[in-house]
């Protein structure tokens, strides 16, 4: 399709939540412009605003400032023009297959009879003739997202929102279900003028996609823009589409920038606390241990996702975790091991504990922690109350991870402990978690 007119155009739209100390900037200055007959995806890390910025589009939510301008106008209240297609099937399991297409036509009060007529219609299109009688309980995964999309479609948007439609898929019902979808947009099947996909996987987003716009976190915003001229169908394996690929690695994964921007700041200090990266140090040392046996210690990004099998966000977060930790460092979509990061990567499990505890004592998020346990009675603390604590700089669901991955890196390192059943959280005894220059008046202000 060819780009014929500019359906939406998004103008330094900010999203912020809760006030005060609580206050939760969600996205900063995002602006964006989409056209007919394109194919745009949202692409970023989880925890940068990609959903929130679909449902702001839709109408769903107003953003906190910012103007959304939707065929020349500006968009109030929900857009009857835009349809969002979600993770989940969403389906009504007491309703058929039929009538959960026929429902959204009902809202829009559509006549029974056309109803029925473009039910049928679509659910023909996406491939389910013949189960119009069927209930969603009967389906495959694959299937009730069919139904989700022909349900979106029945109200003909202009602009079809799809946000991580085939996360929820196993990969050959999502690798069929986007062939499926592609077939119909590039194909003129639907009445659909633009389609925007929200999604966390690169290479789904360079395989469906006319254009990719990059979010990053912390506050979710866009940092580059990328068309990408390749034709369809799209073959993964070819050095065009592992060059695009790899060049969003690249601006996804930046690189390394000198310790103390790297790390960040403590909470309650001025700057950007940095976040503790959501992995498993199970991972992270298969990862260290595969970069070790490449020549020079080096890999390419995209070859890691290739290698493990798991998503781009998943990669991602090992990537920082690393870099964090100084066991790698990062630079155009490469990583390569710090003689810190060999050494652990060949070292016994006692001594990986050793070489962990020494870098996590030096982040300053876990300096804090510490801090603030040591200034405790009986130097512990109720994992509600240091979640409260994080609440005032991450957004409420971002400072319980943050506290659940503390607690693990910190458990394996031997420096905390963490009782489940009362849910207490405590410096570990004789297990160096309280550095030497921590006395009673400094953990006194940690908070």
């Amino acid at each position: 399709m060819t780009a014929t007119a500019t359906l939406l155009i998004l103008k330094n739209i900010n999203q912020v939540y809760g006030r005060g100390e609580r206050r939760f900037t969600a996205i900063a200055d995002v602006n964006l412009v989409v056209e007919a007959g394109e194919f745009v995806a949202l692409l970023g890390p989880s925890g940068c605003g990609k959903s929130t910025l679909l449902r702001i589009i839709t109408g769903i939510q107003p953003p906190t400032r910012g103007q959304i301008l939707y065929g020349g106008q500006p968009l109030t209240g929900v857009n009857p023009r835009a349809t969002i297609v979600f993770q989940s099937f969403a389906l009504f399991p007491w309703l058929t297959v039929q009538e959960n297409v026929e429902v959204a036509l009902q809202a829009r009060r559509v006549p029974a009879k056309l109803r029925t007529t473009r039910a049928l219609d679509l659910l023909d299109r996406v491939g389910l003739d013949g189960f119009e009688t069927a209930y969603p309980r009967e389906l495959s995964g694959g299937m009730r997202q069919k139904v989700g999309f022909a349900r979106a479609m029945a109200v003909e948007p202009e602009l079809l929102c799809l946000d991580e439609p085939f996360s929820a898929l196993d990969v050959l019902s999502a690798e069929a279900l986007r062939d499926d979808l592609l077939e119909l947009w590039h194909g003129g099947h639907i009445p659909t003028k633009a389609i925007l996909l929200v999604t966390h996987n690169i290479e789904e987003a360079v395989l469906m996609a006319d254009r990719i716009v990059v979010m990053h976190k912390d506050p979710g915003r866009i940092i580059a823009q990328l068309p990408v001229d390749l034709s369809h169908p799209r073959k993964r394996k070819t050095y065009q589409f592992l060059e695009v690929v790899d060049a969003i690695y690249g601006i996804l994964a930046g690189h390394t920038q000198p310790e103390d921007e790297e790390l960040g700041t403590a909470p309650g200090e001025p700057g950007l606390t940095r976040g503790l990266p959501h992995i498993g140090i199970n991972d992270l040392s298969k990862m260290l241990e595969f970069i070790a046996e490449e020549p020079g210690d080096r890999a390419d990004i995209y070859r890691l996702a290739e290698e493990f099998k798991v998503r781009s966000d998943a990669i991602l977060h090992l990537l920082e975790a690393a870099e964090l930790l100084g066991f790698a460092s990062i630079a155009q979509g490469d990583i390569t091991l710090t003689p810190l990061g060999e050494t652990f990567g060949e070292a016994s499990i006692l001594a990986r504990k050793e070489i962990f505890a020494t870098r996590l004592r030096r982040l300053p998020l876990f300096k804090w922690l510490i801090t603030l346990l040591a200034a405790a009675d009986k130097k512990q603390l109720r994992g509600n109350v240091v979640q409260t604590a994080l609440e005032l700089e991450f957004h409420p669901k971002e400072a319980q991870r943050q506290l659940e991955t503390a607690i693990a890196w910190g458990r394996y390192a031997e420096i905390l402990s963490y009782d489940v059943g009362t849910e207490v959280l405590y410096l570990e005894p004789g297990g160096g978690g309280i550095p030497p220059a921590v006395d009673s008046g400094e953990a006194a202000g940690a908070i």
